[in-house]
């Protein structure tokens, strides 16, 4: 059984885009008090993983989604991601903003994606 190249690409850049949050926030809250450097050779290590996933992914979906199609389903899920990661792991509380933003992403996912 094939499975379909758009679940191919978003369950991809979902465990990228998971990746990606930890090296570019997660620093934040676990190194705080370690100089900058640290938390960069830290992150780098991370976004290592979030590009293996990452540039596979862009591949897979760019045989059926175009450059703009990728890009926007890549923030969509960014912010799917991200407000999670915010209110559980960073202890930020929910703001009324994540939806109005997540309603956003959704216009631009039909208007990217319409006929």
């Amino acid at each position: 059984m094939q499975i379909p190249v758009a679940l191919q690409t978003v369950v991809l850049l979902a465990l990228s885009n998971i990746f990606m949050t930890f090296a570019w926030y997660g620093h934040l809250k676990n190194l705080a008090s370690k100089p900058w450097w640290i938390a960069a050779l830290v992150s780098w290590g991370i976004a290592l993983f979030e590009y293996l996933l990452q540039v596979p992914a862009n591949r897979i979906g760019h045989s059926e989604m175009s450059l703009a199609q990728l890009k926007i389903v890549q923030e969509a899920i960014t912010l799917t991601v991200f407000v999670p990661f915010a209110m559980l792991y960073m202890d930020q509380p929910f703001k009324l903003d994540y939806v109005w933003a997540g309603l956003c992403l959704v216009g631009a996912v039909y208007f990217i994606f319409r006929a």
